[in-house]
């Protein structure tokens, strides 16, 4: 048996009890959060606000969008933004197929984006797309106060989100034909602050150790989400969080539908000065977060606005 198959992402639960700011767990799940974050760059967190009829209703709607013909889906397209439409039909990655929708947490992004599919609406995925993206957000928001708090930024936090701006991504990776692992999609790192991920029952995610290892990703309960560093936070924080590589790898017969919530910055991030010291010098200068969209997965955050 490998190393890496005994390796396990940190699990957060938070079907238990109800973690506000102010309460004897807060601190404590903020530690938590920032050991996961610097060890990992991620970590899968139990959240259940997402009920099981939504969920089964979403994947059961996602298999209707993916299902529409192909020049349909390529509709999915935002003018001066590459990283945001339609990506598919890709020789390299044929088995992975995926939409964006900007603004995905507002009903005027979802409602935008239904439109292009299905130019007399489609209601009912309309209000699970929109269920869904407010659940996702909420956690992303508990999940990014926990960080700026667990660094003793607490009062930067309301600057941050104040001016944070979601897409949503929808996922498929169908099953390969042969009877072996065939690659979903590439090993990279995401251009967010944070992203929050989600999955029906098909295992596909690994994620890369900081010692070369790739972990295998357990979504075994409909109540997993993944919370994973994007290159903006590792360039907030000055390196003390990386952001994973991370890959999904296919197997099996059936597709694995998926979201992912992208959190993205409308302004200037920089490296907060209380993050700069002797041990960590300043590794990044000040940036234009929804900029870095503009280059593709080839360029390293180091190369965008390393010192």
């Amino acid at each position: 048996m490998g190393s890496e198959e005994r390796l396990r992402l940190p699990v957060l639960d938070f079907t238990k009890e109800d973690v506000k700011p102010g309460t004897n767990s807060w601190l404590s799940t903020c530690k938590f959060v920032r050991h996961a974050f610097e060890e990992y760059g991620c970590f899968v967190i139990m959240y259940d606000k997402a009920s099981d009829d939504l969920q089964k209703c979403l994947f059961r709607s996602l298999k209707e969008l993916f299902d529409l013909p192909t020049e349909t889906k390529m509709k999915n397209i935002y003018e001066g933004k590459p990283l945001k439409g339609y990506v598919g039909q890709h020789p390299k990655i044929p088995l992975h197929e995926s939409m964006g929708i900007d603004e995905g947490t507002t009903l005027e992004g979802i409602t935008n984006f239904i439109q292009k599919m299905w130019p007399n609406g489609n209601d009912q995925l309309c209000k699970y797309l929109f269920e869904y993206a407010k659940i996702a957000e909420e956690l992303d928001k508990l999940v990014s106060r926990m960080i700026f708090e667990s660094y003793g930024l607490v009062e930067s936090y309301d600057t941050y989100i104040g001016s944070t701006s979601y897409l949503l991504r929808l996922l498929a990776h169908k099953a390969p034909e042969q009877l072996k692992p065939q690659l979903g999609f590439v090993s990279h790192t995401d251009k967010s602050f944070t992203t929050i991920l989600h999955q029906n029952h098909v295992n596909a995610l690994m994620v890369e150790t900081k010692d070369g290892n790739w972990i295998d990703v357990d979504f075994s309960s409909p109540a997993s989400f993944v919370v994973m560093a994007g290159d903006a936070l590792m360039a907030w924080s000055n390196d003390r969080i990386k952001s994973p590589n991370h890959k999904v790898m296919m197997n099996g017969n059936e597709t694995r539908y998926s979201l992912g919530l992208f959190a993205f910055f409308r302004g200037t991030l920089q490296v907060p000065e209380e993050l700069v010291d002797e041990d960590h010098p300043m590794q990044y200068k000040p940036f234009d977060h929804l900029a870095l969209l503009n280059y593709t997965y080839s360029v390293h955050i180091k190369d965008y606005c390393g010192v």
